[in-house]
């Protein structure tokens, strides 16, 4: 327990305990190493997948297991005590969210930097000459990669052949990679169609059990997973839309504890009589406004719904939320709630809403919708474990080339940038006098290791390969990188494999923050854990 002057007042309170000094410091590296060990063999286009059990429920029943080799998947379902593990879980997340891809070789890239932060403070080197060290090697990175970046942008064609690469290897590593080629032309084609609009709600993802994974496909326009009312015709065009989330039940007394007592049957009826009268006011209004589709986030009552029949208006019922706001987005109509002033409600527009099958279900279609960006791509897949890990997979894609898009810089992958970027900082180490140099030398045999771990995932002789790699940096052959086909290196710009520069760059600079940050830890404070009886 920490006091003053050694023998003195108590200062934290009972329960809590700190770690100062090597101690603290050496917690911090060890929780954060061991994140970094746990992720490091998901790595690459031969990564290994993991298996998620959930811990078991109040009612001793366990939830669905994951199966993933998704970095920012695996580290969200995983209780963590060590402070230092969590700042590398929040980069994953935080560079899952930013660019959808390269959740795992940021956090591999952080634990390998303070594996050789490490090395450098057991040999009584001051963290703040290891981080001064590291800020030097970050900047001849940052530098030789934004020099090796290549820009297509203005180049459509080109362009959209790198978005392929980048789709096609960002597939690579996921269970995609047997269907890449299908997936990575679905991806581009639905990322293109937003034609540089900045949301991804646009672009939705359906998943039906059934069928195979080659079997899926991109619908352009909204699928809606419900059906077309009774009695309402199953095809509409020139369609006036729309959506609403309010009431179409009877009108309820809504006043807790309320009662309403009637001394006959006759009574009764006029009650009834009103709150049809009422309704039937209420559609009225929503006819006036001139639509002839109404959809409605809760439930349509069967007279209401027979009052929207009789009014030529097709009626749907009880979208979802999610369901709702997207298709008010795509449709470009406002969600209505009250119904008073038609002019200053704005409708939803598309050509045609139809009903269409998937697999053994009916969904509806909206074709021509106002914004016409809208898309679907609707998966299908042997079981729900397979259809949610191809739902992480193709989220990644999206994100990654909606990314690429915005910025439209690429670079090359299978470990050419790190190795590179590792020659670039090795030349910098003759530049920098003093202790520092260790430090930045270090930071180059960090980035080194990213090449060894994808070689060695795949099960191939990791220093044989990373060395034939080193010798053709030195060289300056920097589109050379790892092929995993064949076990060997090759050229990167001929086999097509290429990444999306922003996101390169993101890892690179936050795993080098996180690392600098938990480098920089000198005591660890853990509060008291609270008392279960009520007392402290």
């Amino acid at each position: 327990m920490h006091r003053i002057f050694g023998g003195g007042a108590q200062i934290l309170q009972n329960g809590a305990s700190e770690e100062r000094g090597e101690n603290a410091r050496l917690q911090a590296f060890i929780g954060a190493i061991a994140i970094g060990d746990m992720v490091k063999s998901t790595l690459g286009p031969k990564g290994m997948d993991k298996i998620l059990q959930p811990m078991p429920g109040q009612d001793g029943g366990r939830g669905q297991a994951t199966v993933t080799n998704d970095g920012a998947t695996i580290l969200k379902a995983v209780w963590i005590d060590n402070p230092a593990a969590k700042i590398l879980v929040d980069i994953s997340k935080t560079q899952d969210q930013e660019c959808g891809d390269g959740t795992t070789s940021v956090v591999v890239l952080a634990a390998e930097l303070l594996r050789n932060a490490q090395i450098l403070v057991e040999q009584r080197m001051h963290p703040q000459v290891i981080i001064k060290g590291y800020r030097i090697a970050l900047a001849a990175a940052r530098e030789k990669l934004e020099s090796l970046a290549t820009d297509n942008g203005k180049d459509d064609v080109a362009f959209r052949e790198d978005l392929l690469r980048i789709a096609r290897t960002t597939l690579s590593s996921k269970l995609l990679k047997h269907e890449k080629e299908h997936f990575a032309t679905l991806a581009v084609n639905a990322v293109l169609r937003l034609r540089g609009k900045p949301n991804l709600d646009y672009i939705q993802v359906l998943k039906k059990a059934g069928a195979t994974l080659k079997d899926s496909f991109l619908e352009e326009g909204f699928i809606l997973e419900k059906k077309i009312g009774v009695g309402m015709p199953k095809k509409l065009e020139n369609c006036r839309i729309m959506v609403a989330n309010c009431q179409m039940d009877t009108d309820k007394i809504k006043i807790y504890g309320a009662r309403v007592k009637v001394d006959s049957f006759e009574a009764v009826a006029e009650i009834e009589a009103a709150e049809k009268e009422k309704m039937k006011q209420k559609i009225d209004r929503i006819v006036a406004h001139g639509c002839n589709v109404f959809i409605n986030r809760q439930l349509i009552y069967n007279y209401p719904e027979q009052l929207f029949k009789d009014a030529g208006i097709m009626a749907i019922e009880h979208s979802d939320f999610e369901g709702t706001e997207r298709l008010a987005a795509v449709l470009g109509a406002d969600i209505t709630s009250t119904f008073e002033n038609p002019e200053e409600t704005k409708l939803g527009f598309c050509t045609m809403i139809s009903e269409m099958m998937i697999g053994e279900d009916k969904v509806i279609k909206f074709t021509g919708c106002a914004e016409n960006e809208a898309c679907t791509i609707v998966l299908r897949g042997a079981s729900t474990h397979i259809l949610d890990e191809a739902e992480r997979s193709l989220h990644d894609a999206l994100a990654v080339l909606y990314q690429t898009v915005q910025d439209t810089r690429v670079c090359h992958g299978g470990g050419a940038m790190e190795m590179a970027m590792s020659a670039a900082v090795m030349e910098k180490v003759k530049d920098v006098p003093g202790k520092e140099s260790a430090a930045v030398e270090h930071f180059a045999m960090a980035l080194r290791q990213i090449p060894m771990i994808l070689a060695d995932n795949a099960g191939f002789d990791s220093q044989e390969l990373c060395g034939q790699l080193k010798a053709a940096h030195a060289k300056g052959q920097h589109t050379m990188g790892l092929e995993f086909t064949h076990g060997g290196i090759a050229d990167m710009e001929q086999l097509g494999i290429m990444e999306s520069f922003r996101s390169k760059m993101s890892q690179l600079c936050s795993a080098a923050e996180a690392a600098e940050m938990i480098i920089r830890v000198d005591d660890i404070i853990k509060n008291a854990p609270r008392q279960r009886d009520g007392g402290m």
